[in-house]
């Protein structure tokens, strides 16, 4: 019994606030839902690494700065 309780649980996906079971669409339009799923995956991914390109990028512009004004410092006091 608990076998036909499992089978009968359909994948939702919602769109515009309207509910579709992934199961009953043609199989081109799951093709269209895995897409969209893998694109959201990658857009992700590619929002973390910019976050990580930009924090770096920020270190390095902090460490020049800070090498910078060292220099200056240095060559007022001699």
């Amino acid at each position: 019994m608990a076998k036909n309780k499992q089978e009968s649980i359909k994948t939702q996906i919602k769109i515009d606030d309207v509910d579709y079971q992934y199961e009953d669409m043609t199989p081109e339009q799951q093709t269209m839902v895995n897409h969209i799923a893998d694109l959201d995956k990658k857009l992700n991914g590619t929002k973390f690494n910019a976050d990580q390109l930009q924090v770096g990028k920020d270190a390095f512009v902090n460490m020049l700065k800070t090498s910078l004004t060292s220099k200056e410092e240095k060559e007022v006091h001699q």
